[in-house]
């Protein structure tokens, strides 16, 4: 049996992944970057991109050799020859997915840990998400309440705690690349770090119903001074449903139903 070119092979493998990487990474796949921790996010996707690459250039050569070293004749209608696996091949196409699985995995996870560490002077912001809007508190400035809009100075980390209403919401500003599912009745939060003034949107891309495609909200990213003169203007307070867990908020409902059902009842036995 004739031994397969390897060296031809391998070599087509490093043409092929290196043709692929380089087109891929002519794409900017997420746009602008405007926080700090959009870097090292991008930098994994594009170590991403190669190592599928070569995985991909791998079996691309692989089933070409295959489809031409053992296609069949013209007219041979006979079955194939009987083969057994080959133990050897079998372990090092075990072993290599898995040797890149767990490397990405390993840098995926000190990436996370890395832009997630919170500064001491965070700022943190309550975020509401509920069919199909954003509200958004400020805990540290008198529980101010903002609609469909909030603002964060530039350059200073902001701690985004998220709480859902009523169904899965997802927390998504694109320039940030951070994105995070709102669960009701759990606790997630998202750390970011804006660093480029301007005007952004927050979208959220978790399928909520019918209104999901117009659950958004404009995202302010401005100076320090420029902030705190803005939270100054502000005049609501967060609604006190909005600061109840969902139990206390379902147990405040069935208070209110009985006393409502209570005076009801009162004012017909009194007619």
């Amino acid at each position: 049996m004739t031994r397969l070119p390897i060296l031809k092979m391998v070599l087509a493998v490093i043409v092929l992944s290196v043709i692929q990487s380089v087109i891929m990474l002519q794409f900017d796949w997420f746009g602008d970057a405007a926080s700090v921790e959009a870097g090292p996010i991008d930098t994994l996707l594009e170590v991403t991109i190669i190592l599928s690459s070569f995985v991909f250039a791998i079996v691309c050569v692989a089933l070409g050799y295959a489809l031409y070293k053992w296609r069949a004749k013209p007219g041979d209608e006979s079955d194939g020859l009987p083969i057994h696996g080959n133990t050897r091949l079998e372990i090092i196409w075990t072993v290599i997915p898995v040797i890149l699985v767990l490397g990405l995995g390993g840098y995926s996870w000190a990436v996370l840990e890395d832009i997630e560490k919170e500064d001491e002077n965070a700022l943190t912001i309550n975020t509401y998400a509920q069919q199909f809007a954003w509200t958004f508190g400020y805990p540290e400035n008198g529980n101010k309440w903002s609609e469909g809009e909030f603002h964060v100075p530039v350059g200073r980390q902001v701690h985004f705690e998220l709480q859902a209403q009523d169904v899965i919401h997802s927390f998504w500003v694109p320039e940030w690349r951070i994105k995070m599912d709102a669960v009701p009745g759990l606790a997630t939060d998202v750390i970011v770090t804006p660093e480029k003034e301007g005007t952004y949107q927050l979208i959220c891309t978790e399928l909520c119903g019918f209104g999901h495609t117009t659950m958004r909200a404009k995202v302010v990213v401005e100076s320090q001074e420029e902030f705190d003169a803005w939270i100054k203007e502000q005049t609501q307070e967060v609604p006190e449903d909005l600061l109840l867990t969902k139990d206390q908020y379902l147990e405040k409902q069935k208070q209110l139903e009985e006393q409502s059902g209570g005076i009801e009842g009162s004012g017909v036995q009194e007619e």
